[in-house]
């Protein structure tokens, strides 16, 4: 059972709209297993018509917690990218086959697993200012959380390619620009703008969009999610990606091999 002093995902209610929101940006263990377990209790619950995932502070969620994971790698690197299977893979079925609309509300840093988590969503809102990224082979990783696949279908493979080989960050109005989110607004007006958004589907024919999710959904989503756990759990074993964490917790500049 988890506590008020241990809680890392909160869920609320508004109507027939859930409000699911990451507590802390880092993706530890605890955050992905309570984020896993909320969305699937609220896909179950019929009386929710809309969910909105969003995250607190300035940050959405800054992809996987690397000091957490650079213990796992310590004990024993053959198994450290099994979170990708147990909690990434899950959480993104869930967003993505979700019946009923899901809108995630950038309200800060999205990168990494954080911004895979976003693409699964149905639609986006962002906050003015809000920087992305997908980081990934900045720590000598590749793609998880769909993304390899989601990002293709959202901005092209030209500019995928670009954003996961140099791994830049870019800003919520170069996503608009790219047709990443609807809307980018002020910060301070995000969350009533989601708010407002996600009651507009709420109180429309929610089977309808549940048969609209599911005839517009990546038919290859399972293979994909496969496939990157498979490529994650191969670069888990890198001399590069555990040098790669071990530079960005001392921040310092990672030196990569090849190897």
């Amino acid at each position: 059972m988890t506590t008020a002093e241990d809680a890392a995902v909160s869920t609320t209610r508004e109507g027939a709209v859930a409000t699911v929101t990451l507590l802390r940006p880092g993706l530890s263990v605890a955050v992905k297993t309570q984020l896993r377990d909320a969305l699937h209790e609220v896909a179950a619950d019929p009386s929710v018509r809309a969910v909105v995932l969003t995250g607190s502070g300035r940050a959405f969620c800054f992809g996987q917690d690397l000091a957490e994971h650079a213990k796992v790698l310590d004990a024993g690197a053959s198994t450290a990218l099994s979170t990708v299977t147990e909690h990434y893979n899950p959480i993104v079925v869930a967003l993505a086959t979700m019946p009923k609309p899901v809108l995630a509300a950038i309200n800060g840093t999205c990168v990494g697993a954080g911004l895979g988590f976003a693409l699964a969503c149905d639609l986006r809102l962002a906050a003015a200012g809000a920087r992305m990224g997908t980081a990934f082979t900045a720590i000598g990783l590749t793609c998880d959380s769909g993304l390899s696949a989601s990002l293709v279908r959202a901005v092209g493979s030209s500019r995928a390619a670009e954003l996961v080989l140099l791994a830049e960050t870019f800003t919520a109005e170069q996503a608009q620009g790219w047709g990443l989110v609807r809307d980018v607004l002020p910060a301070a007006e995000l969350a009533d703008g989601a708010a407002a958004l996600a009651a507009h589907l709420a109180a429309g024919p929610t089977s309808a969009y549940a048969e609209s999710k599911a005839l517009m959904a990546d038919p290859h989503l399972v293979e994909v999610l496969t496939a990157e756990g498979a490529a994650q759990a191969r670069l888990g074993r890198t001399a590069d990606h555990h040098g790669a964490v071990r530079s960005f917790l001392a921040k310092e500049k990672p030196s990569f091999s090849g190897r």
